[in-house]
């Protein structure tokens, strides 16, 4: 797939771009929504014989216009969106760099440079879709704007259960430690990518080692609580137990700072320091809370174990990216 990062105003002119069916919206998550608009034009574009493209923004427009918003996690960051656009088989990523100057253009100024000036053919979105300064455009002015120079495909709401599948459910099911109920909405189990790093090296001290691992990217983290998760470490996938907290049997919380997030691998005695690590979250065991001691603890910690060891027993998974 390839990747171009457009800044307004972009250099590109119309001649220079291949001619392309377009998805477009933020795509925080690349959802069961999402990937319905993102078929859909990959679907017109094999049927115009043109590419196939995808256009986002970065970073996310909140950042920008809301000023009580200084920064934002995603459920995607940017790295793992174009991974998962590209395993979608997406020919071309359109990376726009969301600023006020960008902000500002009215809706027919973003038409003319972004969809009829980048050679767009098609032109798929979602109901809710707007563009151009204050969301003033929509899908029902956007034939008005394309001067008849591509036609438009809108894509409906996708719902489970009757509700909205969309990028704010999804952030309140991770808020809520839900991610059992994510393969239902975001299609795949919840994943972020890091690198193991040191601690307190405290859990080796109780017979149950952790590796600490340091997001590589601005993720959203699920609630802060135990979770049975499966870990991607050295080529293979690995079951195990994760904490996500503040460690208050230890600690006072400090929620001004980030929770450690640290996973016990069941049946492992590799050492891991620096490694490149995926983790993939199944399901939540309990809250987080504070013991009276260490051998409390430890009661606990081999509780979370054994329910995790009960849960792979009856539930075996293949890490399905995308369906």
């Amino acid at each position: 797939m390839k990747v171009v990062y457009l800044e307004h105003p972009h250099s590109l002119t119309k001649e220079e771009c291949i001619p392309a069916a377009v998805a477009l919206g933020f795509f925080d998550g690349i959802h069961l929504g999402h990937q319905k608009v993102i078929k859909s034009a990959l679907s017109k574009a094999k049927d115009l014989g043109v590419a196939s493209a995808v256009m986002t923004l970065d970073p996310h427009p909140s950042v920008v216009l809301r000023k009580t918003v200084q920064h934002v996690r995603y459920i995607t960051p940017l790295s793992e969106k174009i991974r998962l656009l590209s395993s979608l088989g997406v020919d071309i990523l359109y990376v726009v760099k969301f600023d006020m100057s960008f902000a500002s253009l009215v809706p027919q100024d973003f038409v003319d440079q972004y969809i009829i000036g980048l050679n767009i053919q098609h032109v798929v979105a979602g109901f809710d879709y707007s563009y151009g300064s204050l969301g003033k455009g929509t899908m029902e002015t956007l034939p008005f704007h394309s001067r008849q120079q591509f036609d438009q495909t809108v894509v409906e709401k996708y719902t489970t259960n009757d509700l909205k599948v969309s990028s704010t459910f999804i952030r309140e099911q991770l808020k809520d430690g839900k991610v059992s109920e994510l393969p239902n909405t975001l299609g795949r189990y919840y994943q972020i990518r890091g690198k193991v790093g040191h601690g307190e090296k405290r859990g080796r001290t109780i017979g149950f080692p952790t590796a600490n691992v340091v997001l590589g990217d601005d993720y959203v983290i699920p609630k802060t609580g135990v979770y049975t998760v499966r870990m991607h470490v050295n080529d293979r996938w690995i079951n195990g137990v994760c904490n996500v907290g503040y460690k208050p049997t230890f600690h006072k919380q400090d929620k001004e700072n980030l929770p450690s997030i640290e996973v016990h691998l069941l049946d492992f005695d590799q050492q891991i320091y620096g490694a490149e690590v995926i983790i993939e979250w199944h399901n939540c065991i309990r809250e987080e809370k504070k013991f009276s001691g260490i051998d409390a603890l430890v009661a606990q910690i081999r509780k979370d174990k054994g329910i995790a060891e009960d849960y792979f027993q009856k539930n075996l998974h293949d890490t399905c990216f995308l369906t």
